[in-house]
């Protein structure tokens, strides 16, 4: 070692160590904050509401706004994923809550966060190098790395979960903000009173972990899903809609729907206050609408009495899951699923292990079917204008296993029913408890402040456009394959185009 070299390691070795000169704060442009409010109804948002919140009614008056057409079917898992990636339930092989995991009879497997195969928003901006913040966006369980940090959705199985990612954020969350609500448990029940407390007490907790994180962590892209609208028009609607047919004037829960939009938007307003400054661009979206329930249809209950489904025991004494009854698959050629819309499966020879329908015959019975389907009248005998989809005429792709038919029942004011015992084709209790809503083909869309956007209602918009439209706010391409395009650059009734 030279003698400079040794004389000049001595004297560093007397003196403190040198502190680094502490990091430049990051250069941030534009920012996109993102509001998704699961199943908020245009009906509510634009027009009945619109005095009771005047934060939101503030952002849709000067700003883009309009209906936002949903997937068919309009369901929360695959829509907010359809969003996020612009990407049909097809392409996403996601076509409900439980999907079909393979052509055996065993049963349906549920959605994850690992179904996800195409590229999202956060995914192309962490790409990007931009600081991602995502909480609740379904389904966003298990939590998957970005550059940024995310939350778990309603498919969280509890708190002892790892749900955030990173690992530790979720220690960090508790200790600061207490336990995520993810979702109100038992939803499901005639206690509406419980169901409007925790309500509240899931959106003030959703938002108060969002105050903490828009406080504490870099963020470019900050998107939440508030799933309280949700959970009350379906616990609710019967009480606030006087069209529905069990509304009772007079009834003491009449305004607690506005109430709660009274409530949730001063929650936004909080956080608009503080958060979203000039160059923050402000999405509020939905992914469907709400509409009043009138009943179920016993899709099995049809199927078996016209003669597609058999069974090898008898007639069930009481309610009972399809998934618990003997079939008798050498004489059954479809069977049905439940939920807020129908998905009919076939028995194909080949196909399924004891299939009956040869494949000569498979698109000759799907016909049959779409008839039969869409010729249904209600229980008062009236036409109830069902629609039978076959998904290669709605999606890009079939991944997965895709329902053979996908079934609207009235218009969206029917659910499908799966289960066996009704003694009936239709029925008006909900077999997996009380519900008293369906949801609707459109949500919400409003963007404000965004860069040199005219202001003003647009017609057209689907929400395919909101992965489109955050990328471009970034100067981002969109995925490819991306179905929608970007708000900023939207015609008038685009309808037409597609």
């Amino acid at each position: 070692m030279r003698v400079l070299d040794k004389l000049k390691r001595k004297k560093d070795e007397r003196m403190p160590a040198a502190q680094p000169a502490p990091a430049a704060p990051k250069e941030r442009g534009r920012k996109v904050m993102v509001l998704g409010l699961d199943c908020a109804p245009p009906q509510h948002v634009f027009d009945e509401y619109a005095s009771d919140i005047p934060n939101l009614t503030k952002l849709r008056e000067n700003g883009v706004w309009g209906p936002l057409e949903s997937i068919v079917p309009p369901i929360t898992v695959p829509a907010w994923m359809c969003m996020m990636t612009s990407k049909d339930p097809g392409t996403l092989g996601i076509y409900g809550f439980r999907n079909r995991k393979d052509h055996s009879y065993d049963g349906l497997s549920f959605a994850t966060s690992w179904a996800v195969k195409e590229p999202t928003v956060w995914d192309i901006l962490s790409e990007a190098g931009k600081d991602c913040i995502v909480m609740s966006v379904p389904p966003s369980y298990p939590p998957k790395a970005l550059n940024g940090i995310q939350i778990g959705c309603f498919l969280t199985p509890s708190n002892d979960a790892d749900y955030t990612y990173p690992k530790e954020l979720k220690a960090e969350l508790e200790q600061n903000v207490g336990d995520y609500v993810f979702d109100i448990r038992n939803f499901r029940t005639d206690n509406t009173q419980y169901i409007i407390d925790e309500a509240y007490k899931m959106t003030e907790q959703r938002f108060k972990t969002a105050e903490y994180l828009l406080s504490n962590k870099p963020w470019d892209f900050f998107v939440m899903v508030e799933m309280g609208p949700d959970r009350l028009n379906h616990g609710i609607w019967s009480f606030i809609d006087p069209n529905h047919p069990r509304f009772v004037p007079g009834n003491p829960y009449r305004e607690s729907l506005r109430d709660y939009y009274r409530y949730l938007d001063g929650k936004i307003g909080e956080i608009l206050d503080k958060h979203a400054d000039e160059d923050t661009t402000v999405l509020v979206v939905s992914d469907h609408g709400a509409k009043a329930m009138v009943g179920g249809v016993c899709f099995n209950e049809w199927l078996q009495k016209e003669g597609y489904l058999a069974f090898a025991d008898d007639y069930p004494s009481e309610i009972t899951p399809i998934d618990r009854m003997k079939i008798d698959w050498s004489k059954t050629k479809a069977w049905g699923d439940g939920g807020y819309y129908g998905r009919l499966f076939l028995n194909v020879e080949g196909r399924e292990p004891d299939g009956v329908i040869p494949e000569a015959e498979y698109e000759a019975t799907r016909e049959e079917l779409v008839h039969k389907i869409e010729a249904m009248v209600d229980h008062d005998g009236n036409p109830m204008g069902n629609k039978a989809w076959k998904p290669d005429a709605l999606y890009t792709s079939q991944n997965g296993v895709a329902p053979d038919l996908i079934v609207i029942f009235g218009e969206l004011k029917w659910r499908s029913v799966g289960s066996l015992g009704h003694n009936s084709m239709y029925t008006f209790e909900n077999d997996t408890g009380p519900d008293e809503a369906n949801h609707a083909e459109r949500g919400i869309f409003m963007m404000n402040n965004a860069p040199g956007q005219s202001s003003g209602e647009r017609s057209g918009l689907h929400l395919w456009d909101v992965h489109c439209t955050i990328l471009d706010l970034f100067g981002l391409e969109p995925a490819q394959g991306a179905l929608g395009k970007s708000a900023l650059r939207h015609l008038p009734n685009r309808q037409k185009e597609r």
